[in-house]
């Protein structure tokens, strides 16, 4: 026998199942602000934290944390991590090439 199971935004918000709840006809605004945001961060960080989501679920957590110190360390020794640091030293925005 199966059951359905409803509940409403606020209660998947409680539950942990969503990180943010937005007003009613505001959904792709919001979805449009956070892509800009990712977006403009550096490419191989964003690949990298993609990457490490997919291998929690496909390995789970313990076998992707141990993934994970390598690939930033690899990550650090790229162009665009220096690129990092220097924008952030000299306060402007950073421009990352994916390398």
């Amino acid at each position: 026998m199966c059951c359905t199971l409803t509940f409403d935004a606020n209660e998947a918000y409680r539950l942990g199942l969503v990180q943010e709840v937005v007003p009613p006809r505001t959904q792709f605004e919001r979805a449009l602000a956070l892509a800009t945001t990712i977006a403009e961060q550096a490419p191989l960080g964003v690949y990298a934290t993609l990457e490490s989501a997919r291998a929690t679920v496909r390995e789970g957590f313990a076998a992707a944390s141990g993934a994970l110190v390598p690939k930033v360390a690899q990550l650090f020794n790229s162009d665009d991590a220096k690129e990092g640091l220097r924008s952030f030293l000299e306060r402007r925005p950073a421009t990352f090439t994916g390398r």
